[in-house]
């Protein structure tokens, strides 16, 4: 089925790659013209080796335009918020081992989003939908998404396992959800951040990049009030000055919400708080395409140096 999100002139590319992909997908053998039989020559079959040479590059390209393809139709209808900036920087660690075709390890690390609740299928957590879309990104990178959320857990709980949860893993990339179960106990900002830098330190001593998702944009979050901005606020400012990655799930959802017209029960379940399988999709996808386009500013030779996966709100 191909997403509302598509114009009919995109759907039409996307069916005709599609079309052409599988059409070409099983190459007939490579021919040449031999001229020494009966003077004006026949079609015979090239040696094996020199048919692979003649036709790999062919069939590299439609394949990837099978892959990309099968990720647009795959997409769910969700647009990426218009108040929200670009990605500054990349993904160094992850995005070099994605680029090289080498086996990556991505954890997702938090409470019970992360967990998935709210999802109608294990399928549709956040972790899961995210593995399935760089998996058919880079098909030839051998990519584990581990899920390590918990439901019900804040800072301090999470740290206390942060080692045999996520870092003896040896992971390339952990994304850890943070913040909203301190805003709902009404626990201070600056503690919260102080157990995160103390483990954000602690991933990095380990080698692996670092995104963090702040808190979810939904009425019982939002009922907090100050309380959720100072939290929000406090999050952005202190990826901002250490270079750590940054996902703004509370400004995402609120677009979602405040700009694209989408009431909460669009990408939310009836408790207020966790988001539904669409909101789950949404959120995989748009991250998903960030760590793609840190993949290729690697691939284009970018200087990683400047900073990691941080919006910035126009």
């Amino acid at each position: 089925m191909i997403p509302r999100c598509l114009s009919g002139r995109d759907a039409v590319a996307v069916l005709s790659a599609a079309i052409v992909a599988l059409a070409l997908s099983r190459p007939a053998p490579a021919q040449s013209r031999d001229p020494s039989v009966d003077g004006g020559g026949h079609w015979s079959e090239v040696a094996p080796d020199a048919a692979r040479a003649a036709t790999a590059k062919p069939v590299r390209k439609v394949r990837q335009a099978e892959a990309r393809a099968a990720d647009i139709l795959r997409r769910v209808p969700c647009r990426a918020p218009k108040r929200i900036g670009n990605t500054v920087g990349a993904l160094p660690h992850v995005a070099r081992k994605l680029a090289g075709h080498q086996p990556v390890t991505i954890i997702a690390f938090g409470s019970s989003s992360t967990e998935g609740y709210g999802s109608t299928a294990p399928r549709f957590t956040y972790p899961n939908r995210l593995a399935a879309q760089l998996r058919r990104r880079f098909p030839s990178a051998p990519i584990a998404v581990l899920n390590r959320g918990r439901g019900g857990e804040d800072a301090p709980e999470m740290l206390k396992r942060l080692k045999r949860a996520v870092i003896d893993e040896k992971p390339d990339l952990v994304i850890w959800q943070v913040g909203t179960n301190a805003i709902l106990r009404n626990l201070d900002p600056a503690a919260t951040l102080a157990v995160v830098r103390d483990g954000i330190a602690r991933i990095q001593a380990a080698g692996a990049d670092v995104v963090l998702v702040d808190p979810q944009y939904v009425p019982a979050v939002n009922q907090k009030g100050e309380h959720a901005s100072r939290m929000v606020k406090m999050l952005a400012n202190f990826a901002g000055r250490h270079r750590v990655g940054l996902f703004p799930r509370f400004e995402v959802m609120r677009a979602w919400h405040d700009d694209q017209a989408l009431a909460f029960d669009r990408f939310s379940i009836s408790d207020g708080l966790h988001m539904n399988d669409w909101g789950y999709a949404c959120f995989a996808q748009l991250l998903g395409d960030d760590i793609i386009r840190a993949v290729g500013e690697i691939k284009a030779g970018a200087n990683p140096s400047r900073g990691v996966l941080t919006y910035r709100p126009l």
